[in-house]
């Protein structure tokens, strides 16, 4: 059990308050670190770092060539590591040890993304009238809040801290309680990468205090948020009152839509892996899985056989697939939905905790893969975020019906569209409501393509060109190359 602090202005610090919060692992429930419980004292003090090293240190001077040069460093200090990171990631969220590793592995590209694309910020030369010439610069947008969540720890704050350290800004940075080991470990190599004091700042402690105080700071010129719709309103709200900059990537309920013509094992596989994945921990999660009626007995047959091998266990386990979930609070939250599923559609696999786990898993949050069938998509189930390893199947009969149930949602982040047909899945492409559709796959990420969804999954980009876009500010410069006054008042 270790003991971590806050990494502020370049050094490690406690809480103003002095107080901590265990850090568990949520296999065990064994607390395997203790960080900062930081208030707003803290939060002030991490934002005056930032502020002074984006106004006056040697921050504002650093080239975006060097800049780069960070970034790849910080990539290569992760590709080094990545055997530890991994298993730490794995301790602290639960996830199985290969997902880990996957994650590990896009961190380290997104460091080495960004690091390339800082030296390919490009301003414009525009056509206007007269004998002037007018620019259009990009410039960093100043100081950055930055809110990460609990189920991809590392790989979130690589996401938000990349771009920010390519586009000139500084950062304060808040891991969420639960899962902020991986991360301080992170800022250790901070100093090693070049980065000078207060560019990025790590404040841990709860999102009603910490979190809070960033979002509401007015020294703090954008906040970059990953969470949920409900925290997201309020972020937007309380943003407000000093007009910061914001982008969200909140929530989803995404349908994974399988037609009579897809290939069939591969179907399975997708269905599967669409909601399984991370204990369906994800704002992506395919959890309504949409199924044409010809096929839809076969397929839920198969995909039902198929879920009842998944073993669920401790992370580091190599047999493991599934892991915990993250917390008692999330455990509660799913295991209730369960109930509520279980009164409104016909459940065929799992619904509760797992009988036969490892001794030392037997207090662990983990929860069976489960499969309700013949789902209305007006059911609680089926329209509010459960996020946890919850599949809801649901019957269409045509394109129409199947883009009609799919739109049904307050959510836009993702869909995913299973068939041979290349005319029928472009249809479906035009008339799906999300940031992010997938053909023949669910749950691809690359660094290189934008991230965000429509409607209330969120504003704004993340990942690829367009996420280092919302780093930038855009000023316009406009000047009068005539040797004469303007003579207005003539």
């Amino acid at each position: 059990m270790q003991t971590y602090r806050n990494f502020i202005d370049g050094a490690w610090t406690d809480a103003a308050s002095g107080r901590t919060l265990d850090v568990l692992n949520p296999a065990t429930l064994e607390v395997i670190a203790r960080v900062p419980d930081s208030g707003p004292e803290d939060v002030d003090r991490a934002v005056r770092a930032a502020r002074r090293a984006f106004d006056a240190g040697d921050w504002p001077q650093t080239s975006a060539r060097e800049r780069g040069r960070i970034l790849f460093r910080l990539s290569e200090y992760l590709g080094k590591n990545a055997a530890r990171f991994a298993e730490i990631e794995t301790l602290n969220n639960g996830k199985p040890l290969a997902e880990a590793r996957e994650d590990l592995s896009d961190a380290a590209f997104c460091f080495e993304y960004y690091g390339g694309l800082a030296t390919k910020v490009r301003g414009d030369v525009l056509p206007v009238p007269g004998n002037v010439m007018s620019l259009a610069l990009r410039e960093p947008v100043g100081v950055a809040g930055q809110i990460i969540p609990w189920n991809y720890p590392l790989m979130m704050a690589a996401q938000k801290l990349a771009p920010a350290i390519a586009a000139g800004c500084t950062s304060v940075l808040k891991p969420a309680e639960q899962t902020p080991i991986s991360v301080l470990e992170l800022a250790g190599a901070f100093e090693e990468a070049g980065l000078p004091p207060g560019v990025v700042n790590i404040v841990n402690g709860a999102g009603e205090t910490a979190g809070a105080a960033i979002v509401v700071h007015p020294e703090v010129d954008k906040i970059a948020f990953t969470g949920s719709c409900e925290v997201g309103k309020i972020i937007m709200r309380e943003a407000s009152a000093t007009l910061k900059r914001v982008s969200l990537e909140l929530g989803g309920k995404s349908p994974n839509i399988f037609f009579a013509d897809a290939e069939f094992e591969a179907a399975i596989e997708g269905a599967l892996f669409g909601v399984f994945l991370n204990q369906g921990e994800i704002c992506s999660a395919g959890s309504r899985v949409l199924v044409q009626r010809s096929i839809y007995s076969r397929l839920l047959d198969a995909v039902v056989e198929k879920a009842k091998k998944i073993k669920v266990g401790p992370g580091l386990s190599p047999e493991t697939k599934m892991g915990p979930l993250v917390s008692q609070e999330q455990y509660d939250k799913v295991l209730s939905y369960l109930e509520v599923g279980k009164k409104e559609a016909r459940l065929v696999l799992g619904g509760g905790r797992p009988k036969h786990l490892p001794k030392e898993a037997e207090k662990g949050f983990f929860v069976e893969p489960t499969i309700f069938c013949d789902v209305d998509n007006s059911a609680r189930i089926a329209r509010e975020e459960i996020f946890g390893p919850v599949m809801a199947v649901i019957p269409f009969d045509d394109e129409e019906d199947a883009c009609r149930i799919a739109n049904d949602t307050p959510f836009g982040l993702a869909a995913a569209v299973w068939t041979r047909d290349i005319f029928k899945a472009l249809r479906a492409v035009k008339r799906l409501r999300a940031g992010v559709v997938w053909v023949n796959h669910m749950q691809p990420a690359p660094v290189e393509a934008p991230w965000g969804g429509y409607k209330q999954s969120g504003f704004g980009r993340e990942l690829g060109p367009h996420g280092l876009d919302e780093y930038l500010e855009v000023k316009q410069v406009y000047i009068n190359l005539n040797d004469r006054p303007i003579g207005w008042y003539r």
